[in-house]
């Protein structure tokens, strides 16, 4: 598909993704095994190709704000999993207040509200629709909720709060792969939670992790198990090994298949958002992550912010780099600009409520 084909035939390729092409199993399980560098720069030239048709050069902000490090969950890829022996913090709300007002004259699009699983929310939920309030009182910007998973009626008070966005990563739709991840969890009841939330009116995340020992028939499950709600974002990150957690060990992967897999998503769904993460490998990175296909840029946070990020590659760094005025200035000498709030708002509004049979799940 990719091999062997002369740029012009990768401009007729590309038209065709546009024009409604889908890619088969066959078809994925030959970009998945491209290792050249000459065919995966190819493959990242189409994504560009489609992204452009949809988007021309025009880039989405969100900021981050990691307003609680406390968690009850164990899962083995997190360094903030309920076992791991490490520092903590719960932002109160004039803090989380101050961030916002930080960010409000900032080329940002939509703040991203995250957290683990902390007990402390999820079992008085109204102390997060509070601040969800709060951030909207503040900003009136779009929200993005990262709360993992809430029950149905939590969900329906908070998007009725305001929030807009939820993102919930399945990590791998691969269900063997899933429980040595999330350990102790529901496949079902994550995969729930987030089809309730389109279903209400929520825009959508769902998200994979590559490096944890998914093969490409593994790799072509979670691909194929995120087509299924057509979510309004999907996103993949390299898995960077914890301090302190039962995966430390594993030897750290390149970012080359999660910047392969972005492409593919970009092929896969050619007019959604697309994140490249600055928890990974900083603004340096970022580029990497634009030029394989995405169209977002996550996990910004202000100047000399002690907000943590879910990776922290830069935990132990003076100078972190991941504010919007040091984004906008890469994206500026890239050919990219940050797109009009109305145009990120236009993007959201595209979604409305479906009806869509939900499996009942016990919550």
């Amino acid at each position: 598909m990719i091999k062997n084909i002369d740029y012009h035939g990768l401009d007729i390729f590309a038209q065709d993704i546009v024009n409604g092409l889908q890619l088969t199993d066959a078809n994925l399980r030959e970009l998945l095994s491209l290792t050249e560098e000459e065919d995966l720069l190819k493959l990242h030239y189409v994504a560009r190709k489609v992204r452009d048709h949809f988007f021309g050069n025009k880039v989405f902000l969100y900021s981050f704000v990691y307003f609680s490090t406390h968690c009850k969950n164990n899962c083995t890829f997190c360094y903030y999993n309920r076992c791991n022996d490490i520092q903590r913090y719960r932002l109160g709300m004039d803090e989380i207040r101050n961030i916002c007002r930080t960010l409000k004259n900032e080329s940002i699009h939509m703040v991203d509200l995250t957290m683990g699983e902390d007990p402390y929310f999820h079992n008085e939920p109204e102390r997060f629709v509070d601040i969800v309030k709060a951030v909207k009182e503040e900003t009136g910007l779009p929200i993005m909720i990262s709360p993992g998973v809430m029950n149905d009626g939590t969900l329906s008070r908070l998007h009725e709060s305001g929030a807009d966005f939820l993102a919930l990563y399945q990590e791998t739709h691969d269900v063997d792969l899933f429980h040595k991840l999330r350990v102790g969890q529901s496949f079902e009841e994550r995969m729930h939670s987030r089809q309730f939330a389109k279903n209400i009116g929520y825009c959508v995340e769902d998200g994979i992790l590559t490096g944890v020992g998914n093969d490409i028939d593994s790799t072509i499950k979670s691909l194929r198990g995120m087509q299924k709600i057509r979510p309004d974002m999907v996103r993949v990150m390299t898995f960077v090994p914890q301090e302190g957690t039962p995966l430390e060990e594993i030897d750290q992967k390149s970012s080359l298949s999660e910047l392969k897999i972005i492409s593919i998503l970009r092929l896969m769904f050619p007019d959604r958002l697309i994140p490249a993460s600055l928890d990974l490998e900083g603004i340096d990175g970022m580029v990497h992550r634009l030029n394989a296909g995405a169209n977002v840029v996550t996990s910004i946070i202000p100047s000399d912010s002690p907000l943590e990020g879910v990776v922290n590659y830069d935990r132990e760094l003076e100078e972190r780099d991941r504010d919007p005025k040091s984004v906008v200035k890469r994206l500026k000498s890239m050919g990219m600009e940050p797109a009009s709030q109305d145009e990120f708002n236009k993007i959201i509004g595209k979604s409305t409520p479906k009806t869509v049979e939900v499996p009942v799940v016990a919550i």
